[in-house]
């Protein structure tokens, strides 16, 4: 049985004093992906952020391959091995695409060459500071940028959001090859299903602030009942 790399029990989280999401317990197995589901307002960004450290935690814990890390600021967060590709992507406007990348980079097998092999437009782009760029390069290399972090865990939040559709299969195509392919552990946050169920290995659906419904996304992507009743939609 594969290890777990993510443990999260009894989370409870929000804002200010505003609780959005209680009592959430779910694992993430090493080299797995999970796709989070759910209606506007469920909380989905919710629970990303409060993985990064981004909210408040009312209670529950964290633990990240065996070291809890709920009590722990986004930049120890990020070194115990978390990569983050927020929704607002937060790439370094002012910055090359390659200052970028080495900027945050770390030891391990994601280097500046291989996130070019991925997004071949960034490596035609590599001199171009963040506000040269359209809206999916910057995400792009927001992706990249997680990866240039060497993480245990990527956290993808809305990624193909507003994109084009050719902008949307090339980042599908990265993160089946990163997640899927490459066993990078990966939380991928979505409202449109039919794209992210197929490049991941489970899905959970998130519906008045807590866990709706757990599935293989595989079994999701065959009976389309659960996302009909929480989400409103069909898979296809």
């Amino acid at each position: 049985m594969a290890e777990r790399l993510l443990e999260v029990q009894g989370l409870t989280c929000g804002h200010g004093e505003a609780v959005v999401l209680s009592e959430v317990s779910f694992s993430l197995e090493a080299g797995r992906s999970l796709a989070l589901l759910g209606r506007n307002g469920t909380g989905k960004t919710t629970l990303i952020d409060t993985l990064v450290g981004a909210t408040r935690r009312f209670a529950g814990r964290i633990v990240l391959a065996g070291q809890e890390i709920h009590a722990l600021p986004v930049h120890q967060r990020a070194a115990a091995g978390i990569g983050w590709v927020p929704q607002e992507r937060c790439i370094f406007k002012s910055l090359t695409v390659v200052e970028n990348l080495s900027a945050v980079a770390r030891p391990g097998p994601w280097n500046e060459q291989r996130v070019f092999d991925l997004f071949p437009r960034l490596a035609e782009r590599k001199k171009n500071l963040g506000t040269q760029l359209s809206g999916g390069e910057q995400q792009m290399l927001a992706f990249g940028r997680a990866l240039m972090l060497n993480p245990r865990l990527l956290l993808l939040d809305e990624p193909l959001e507003g994109l084009a559709p050719i902008v949307v299969e090339e980042l599908l195509r990265a993160i089946r090859r990163v997640a899927r392919d490459e066993g990078l552990s990966s939380i991928v946050v979505e409202q449109h299903p039919h794209m992210v169920l197929g490049v991941t290995d489970d899905a959970i659906l998130l519906d008045r602030g807590g866990i709706a419904y757990r599935a293989e996304s595989e079994t999701l992507l065959t009976d389309t009942a659960p996302l009909e009743t929480w989400l409103g939609v069909a898979a296809h």
